[in-house]
């Protein structure tokens, strides 16, 4: 949608995908206002082409026409959407919500019904790609929700994906996909640190199994995105090990909410479990490997 067409997005959470989210929809052209608590992350955003920032949706320009929420988790969803200075006050009727943060199903319906009985329309949309990928406007989502949620928040997806895959109209089958793809991404990450702390304990140079791995079968994106930080000795957080301690520990209630065993995802939740307990929480998620005693890893210059 073209600018001037009076269509306003706000984007509630700017972190590495909130930010690239809201990039993207203003360099397609879309009013874009930013909400994040982090006065640098606003000023960041400020200075890449936001119409306007704040830290709550009280200062920012009306009409508001959609809403993406980029929060971490369900508990935040909630407080920024419904909390007493919860954007979704805010909002006209026939307002549109994309719900983009990592959650279970039963959260994701229990926060659309209420929002649907302010007359909004909603999208169970999690998202996946990285922070690169979003500030490309190049994210995957993967959505559930009627069919005028997706029309309503069409000019969005366009403007911040490259696939968008339509699950249902049942809201929670988006969350349960994304659930399931972080089931594979902990499971990815966990079993590349086992492989790099074998080899480290082998006394193999880390940078050539890295190579070797990434040049053979063995190789997954997390492998060479995530062990490259390892080689590198960087461990600043893009995703972080308490990201995953939540997603996982998701995984793991959905399978237990289901009956369904999960070996290998309660192993990988056991190991960032283990990683945070450590006092690796904060660091990249590929800090897990941290947690194997007897290696030496790279240190970052």
């Amino acid at each position: 949608m073209p600018a001037g067409s009076g269509y306003r997005v706000c984007v509630v959470g700017l972190g590495s995908m909130g930010m690239g989210a809201a990039v993207s929809c203003a360099r397609a052209g879309l009013a874009t206002c930013g909400i994040d608590l982090d006065e640098g992350r606003r000023k960041a955003f400020a200075e890449q082409g936001a119409e306007a920032v704040a830290d709550c949706v009280a200062k920012l320009p009306k009409p508001i026409n959609a809403v993406v929420v980029l929060v971490v988790n369900a508990a935040q969803a909630r407080q920024a959407l419904l909390g007493e200075k919860g954007v979704a006050h805010a909002l006209e009727k026939g307002a549109s919500v994309m719900l983009s943060c990592t959650q279970s199903s039963d959260d994701a319906k229990a926060l659309a019904n209420e929002l649907e009985a302010l007359g909004l329309h909603v999208l169970d949309a999690p998202v996946s790609g990285g922070p690169v990928k979003a500030a490309d406007g190049e994210m995957t989502v993967m959505a559930s929700g009627p069919k005028q949620a997706f029309e309503a928040l069409k000019p969005v997806l366009d403007a911040t994906t490259s696939s968008v895959y339509e699950i249902g109209e049942e809201i929670g089958l988006g969350s349960t996909v994304k659930i399931i793809h972080q089931l594979l991404a902990g499971v990815h990450i966990a079993a590349g640190a086992e492989a790099m702390a074998l080899a480290a304990k082998a006394g193999i140079p880390l940078d050539i199994m890295y190579d070797v791995v990434t040049h053979a079968a063995g190789n997954s994106w997390m492998f060479e995105n995530r062990m490259k930080h390892v080689v590198e000795g960087d461990y600043k957080p893009r995703s972080a090990v308490n990201i995953f301690v939540k997603d996982l520990g998701l995984v793991t209630d959905t399978g237990r909410s289901l009956k369904f065993p999960l070996p290998l995802a309660s192993t990988a939740y056991g190991m960032f479990l283990g990683a945070s307990n450590a006092g690796y929480g904060g660091l990249d998620d590929s800090a897990v490997i941290k947690t194997f005693a007897g290696i030496e890893l790279p240190e970052g210059k």
